[in-house]
């Protein structure tokens, strides 16, 4: 995952809604299932999925009261001691 995509998607949800980055996901998760990609390719479609899917997180904190820097830092907290296990 990479903080400068997710802050961008943040900033493209609040401005627009988030709905869109969903059917998004639904649609890039719809062409994971095209058997002629290669491994590659299938990688940056995961990629941009699980920022996609980290933006819409982190967002939720967001409108929960949680301060963007506050929930940006904790989510990447909680990727990386993921990440470390």
């Amino acid at each position: 995952m990479k903080l400068p995509v997710i802050k961008h998607l943040i900033e493209f949800i609040e401005q627009n809604d988030a709905d869109f980055v969903l059917e998004t996901i639904e649609t890039l998760e719809s062409l994971t299932e095209i058997p002629s990609l290669k491994d590659e390719e299938l990688d940056v479609i995961g990629e941009l999925i699980s920022n996609m899917y980290g933006a819409i997180e982190v967002h939720k904190l967001i409108k929960e009261g949680t301060p963007k820097k506050e929930a940006l830092n904790g989510f990447m907290q909680r990727v990386l001691g993921a990440i470390d296990k």
